[in-house]
């Protein structure tokens, strides 16, 4: 997915957006939208929700509004919402790679702005809810502090003239077109972070644009690289997911001679918002054969152009039979890389072997392997009262 031009200079502040960009704030304001209208009779589109991402509260409010015909003002419509996003906003869980990028910028130093459209007082209120997040920043600017918010570029160069910089001298990161453009606009370099699916293209005048924070390659702007990076791994902080295994399309084996165990990606939706696609690796436990080795793609597969989001883990290991209806326990624990498109069936299986190797001599690492012993892979399952 990763997309970029030449690096034109480099830069020595970081300004970045907080919804969508560093907080899964889409999850809990699909939630709240789709409780609303539910009471007014009305069903939420989630598809519809490039609509409102990027904009100001009131813009958003307005969007809402009329695309769902409601008999409110935007004003009345924001004043109703806006009591329950804020009973919600420590709720609201970073995205992958954000706690990360964070920590990494502040501990070697580079100077950190916060610029969203969001109020500042919301602002505020949601980074307290993350441990280190607020004391991070150099500089915080909210979009009740500019007259004009995204894709006005003037909430970014606030945030330059708060950290006595100049606009040059600072990369912007956001996910959104709104965002995107502001940035472009105050003449600084932007990576865009897409939070909707499937709009890079419309992201294309950024300097960069990469699947997630986690694919970030901080080095080419000048600023110091991560080091976390193991053997073509990067650890990341461990999930757990679980369920009895699903047939999916019918391709793992049929088509690409690779038999997935697939678990149904509606029963995780909320947990799966919070991670990037892309390719992963941990450890698989089925309930009555044992513990083994599992990459996992989670996306949309641009090949086969999906259309959900799917979780399709590969169990390193050669079966004799099919095994579903059979719970199956997964721990991931590991990232290799963006998911990504191919020219041919032949380059996605060859792909596709080259992350299970990958995984596979990964695993082996003391880091990884210990993980293994994980209670939520090992512990038994409860009985069932039936």
């Amino acid at each position: 997915m990763a997309a970029s031009k030449p690096v034109s200079k480099l830069v020595s502040h970081v300004i970045v957006d907080l919804d969508g960009t560093l907080l899964n704030t889409d999850s809990v304001a699909n939630q709240i939208l789709k409780s609303f209208l539910a009471k007014l009779g009305k069903k939420w589109d989630s598809k519809s929700a490039h609509r409102i991402v990027g904009r100001t509260p009131l813009e958003a409010a307005a969007a809402v509004v009329e695309d769902y015909q409601l008999p409110y003002s935007k004003e009345e419509f924001l004043s109703m919402i806006t009591p329950l996003f804020a009973d919600q906003w420590c709720n609201i869980r970073p995205l992958a790679g954000a706690n990360r990028l964070i920590k990494h910028l502040r501990s070697n130093g580079v100077p950190m702005a916060l610029a969203s459209n969001s109020p500042k007082s919301n602002i505020e209120a949601k980074i307290s809810c993350h441990n280190g997040w607020k004391e991070s920043f150099s500089a915080i600017v909210g979009g009740d502090e500019v007259e004009d918010g995204k894709p006005s570029p003037n909430i970014f160069l606030e945030a330059a003239k708060r950290m006595n910089t100049e606009p040059s001298s600072c990369l912007v990161i956001e996910d959104s077109v709104a965002g995107v453009t502001a940035g472009n606009a105050a003449e600084m370099e932007v990576i865009a972070v897409p939070s909707i699916p499937k709009q890079v293209d419309k992201l294309s005048s950024a300097s960069e644009v990469v699947n997630s924070l986690l694919d970030l390659q901080p080095e080419k702007w000048g600023l110091p690289q991560f080091e976390d990076w193991i053997e073509g791994t990067l650890p990341i902080e461990p999930w757990y997911i679980g369920g009895p295994v699903i047939k999916g399309f019918g391709r793992g084996s049929k088509v690409l001679g690779i038999p997935t165990a697939n678990l149904s990606a509606e029963s995780f939706s909320d947990i799966l918002s919070e991670h990037t696609s892309g390719v992963y690796f941990g450890w698989a436990a089925l309930s009555t054969r044992g513990i083994y080795k599992m990459v996992m793609n989670i996306g949309w597969n641009p090949y086969f152009a999906n259309t959900e989001k799917t979780i399709e883990p590969w169990l390193l290991h050669e079966f004799d039979e099919d095994f579903y209806g059979e719970e199956l326990r997964l721990a991931i624990i590991g990232y290799i890389k963006p998911e990504a498109n191919f020219p041919s069936l032949e380059s996605l299986i060859a792909r596709i072997h080259e992350d299970g190797r990958i995984a596979e001599k990964a695993l082996d690492l003391p880091l990884y392997a210990a993980y293994r012993d994980s209670p939520y892979l090992t512990n038994p399952l409860p009985e069932s009262n039936s």
